[in-house]
């Protein structure tokens, strides 16, 4: 129904421009199918607007530039990975009130670009939304009243074994309503002929499901009643009260439930949502509403394919991060620094914090980028959870070694079963008497260590015995204080 809309309206705005357009779907004839299909392969047609009839085989365009892909929520997995294949060079604009989660996502990550159009059309009004239980006096006020000035009402029952009953039922108490009857189990003619009359003003009060959901555009049906609403997810409760209120007056949309029925916690927040978001263009809203009721999708669950699971949310999170970055900088992220690791007891014990807390605990020393914050990661530590037992101690000093490895006197650092292995940078071998200051303050230590010169290269080794992890402390800190004082006073040597 929404394609022919869209047909309708499209013949009408390029009628003198010398487009040919095309219409595919289940209610288009299939002699005039094979005729449309027959022009597209051909490259006759230049618009071509159709429902998932478009995704089939035996069509195949000449050169497609531009795919618009409306209503895209009611798009299933499938459907959207035939729109991948369709769409690898071509321009993509997906047209939503209402984004599904994950979509939403999507566009929240930066992955997919989102313009929001605010905008309402001129003279339009807000629809005004009630949520009520089932009452049948109330149901024929609202019919009445709104037939009584001239509208025409959508009556919304989701269930075509019923529907018909329901048909009589309304009848028997507006006798004066002109009603007719669309589902989707009708055959093609039958639909088109009721909303060719409703078009038309022949009907005044349509009994549907929720074929009508989609795009249905009658300027003068300004009330809709939903039976069971409870049953509608948030963004289709939004689109089919979007079907009212589409020309100058102001609609009504009355969401029903059943008293004697159990209301799920979902649902109820569903309906709320709902009644709560009337503005015009609110429906980014309720696809925030949604995204934060429903979730974004089942990223790591048993349902996905592939090794997900083996990755993890937050490395999951920092790949999609570092992909979008380059996706949008043309610049690669830089692999990240791997932390020093040296075979020292350096944890954080079951008894000094639980799991959740010393998970934040590693992540906070990791974190931290100078000695300054790591004092203070330190001191907040001692605060929260008491006196800082060994094997803390040593994790936050290896991460204090970590971060004076990053100064400019180092090149690397490596660790062998025996041995502690320091390559000085260049920047440290051209300082005017950096060898002999350092030879000097390096005397008391020199049983341990080794200095050696070659090839360009100054590097130390240091012997692993007795108490080395502060011997290594104290090395490295001469060494910074070394490069720090020669490199305030002296110009560097010149090799070349």
């Amino acid at each position: 129904l929404l394609a022919r809309q869209h047909f309708e309206v499209a013949q009408d705005r390029f009628a003198s421009y010398g487009v040919n357009i095309a219409i595919l779907s289940r209610l288009i004839p299939e002699a005039d199918q094979r005729k449309y299909i027959n022009d597209i392969n051909a490259g006759k047609t230049h618009l071509i607007i159709g429902t998932h009839r478009l995704l089939s085989k035996e069509i195949k365009f000449k050169d497609l530039g531009l795919l618009i892909i409306d209503e895209e929520q009611r798009f299933g997995v499938e459907q959207k990975e035939q729109i991948k294949e369709l769409k690898s060079n071509v321009d993509v604009l997906t047209l939503t009130a209402t984004p599904i989660p994950r979509t939403l996502q999507i566009s929240l990550l930066g992955i997919r670009q989102l313009s929001q159009l605010n905008t309402p059309p001129i003279h339009r009004m807000p629809i005004q939304t009630y949520v009520m239980a089932y009452n049948q006096p109330i149901i024929k006020e609202l019919i009445e009243r709104e037939l009584g000035r001239q509208g025409q009402v959508f009556y919304l029952h989701n269930n075509v074994s019923t529907i018909d009953g329901i048909a009589k039922k309304l009848q028997g108490f507006v006798p004066s309503a002109r009603i007719g009857i669309v589902h989707g189990q009708m055959l093609r003619d039958d639909i088109e002929d009721v909303m060719v009359r409703f078009y038309s003003g022949d009907l005044n009060l349509l009994v549907c499901t929720s074929i009508i959901e989609n795009g249905i555009d009658i300027a003068n049906a300004n009330l809709i009643i939903v039976e069971d609403a409870q049953n509608f997810g948030l963004a289709q409760l939004y689109q089919i009260k979007g079907r009212v209120g589409r020309g100058n007056r102001i609609a009504f949309a009355y969401l029903l439930y059943r008293e004697n029925k159990i209301i799920t916690e979902v649902a109820s927040k569903r309906l709320k949502a709902i009644q709560d978001f009337t503005e015009l263009g609110s429906g980014y809203k309720i696809a925030q509403r949604d995204l934060m009721i429903r979730g974004a999708g089942d990223i790591l669950g048993p349902e996905q394919a592939g090794f997900i699971d083996t990755v993890g949310i937050d490395m999951y999170l920092r790949l999609l991060n570092e992909a979008i970055v380059e996706k949008q900088t043309g610049q690669a992220t830089p692999p990240p620094e791997i932390p020093l690791t040296l075979g020292i007891d350096a944890y954080i014990p079951q008894n000094y914090a639980d799991n959740p807390d010393k998970i934040e605990l590693y992540q906070e020393i990791d974190r931290a980028t100078s000695l300054d914050a790591l004092k203070q990661i330190r001191a907040y530590i001692r605060d929260l959870y008491g006196r800082i037992p060994d094997q803390v101690d040593l994790l936050l000093r290896n991460r204090q070694i970590d971060l004076c490895l990053k100064h400019k006197a180092f090149d690397n650092l490596k660790e062998t079963q025996q041995f502690v292995d320091i390559k000085l940078s260049r920047d440290f071998i051209l300082l005017n008497r950096a060898g002999t200051v350092l030879f000097e303050r390096t005397r008391m230590m020199m049983p341990i260590i080794r200095v050696e010169y070659q090839n360009r290269e100054l590097k130390i080794r240091m012997l692993k015995q007795g108490q080395w992890f502060e011997n290594l402390e104290n090395l490295l800190n001469m060494i910074m204080s070394v490069y720090d004082e020669l490199s305030a006073s002296n110009e560097p040597m010149n090799f070349d």
